[in-house]
């Protein structure tokens, strides 16, 4: 990967793990676990890869970013996110990718999340 890139991908990086602060908690969880390993597991890339890598993160970014502006201005609905992911995309995916994201579908869908937030209260005195 060029020195390019890895200013690139640390700056995404960073950005993504700080628009996953608007996310509920759990799936804060999931998406950071899920930042990281993909992250990582592509660290090695070529060139070529690296920049599809790039701009795919890129485009989620964006899309969170907005998402989550939407969200802030409509404070009495429930907050919204993802998008829809039409089957003719799905055919672009390696059979890897599909995997990846059945996981990813079935951990977001769990009625129990293996994620456990609470929050701490204070004592009432």
């Amino acid at each position: 990967m060029s020195v390019r890139h890895v200013s690139r991908v640390r700056a995404l990086y960073r950005r993504i793990l700080l628009l996953h602060r608007v996310l509920p908690p759990d799936l804060k969880a999931l998406g950071d676990q899920y930042v990281k390993d993909e992250f990582r597991r592509h660290k090695t890339v070529g060139s070529d890869e690296a920049e599809r890598f790039l701009q795919e993160w890129e485009a989620y970014a964006a899309v969170l970013r907005q998402q989550a502006n939407e969200n802030r201005h409509n404070s009495t609905e429930k907050a919204c996110f993802g998008i829809f992911l039409p089957e003719e995309r799905l055919n672009d995916f390696r059979d890897e990718q599909i995997g990846q994201l059945q996981e990813l579908m079935q951990e977001a869908t769990k009625p129990n999340r293996q994620f456990s937030i609470t929050e701490s209260r204070k004592p009432k005195f």
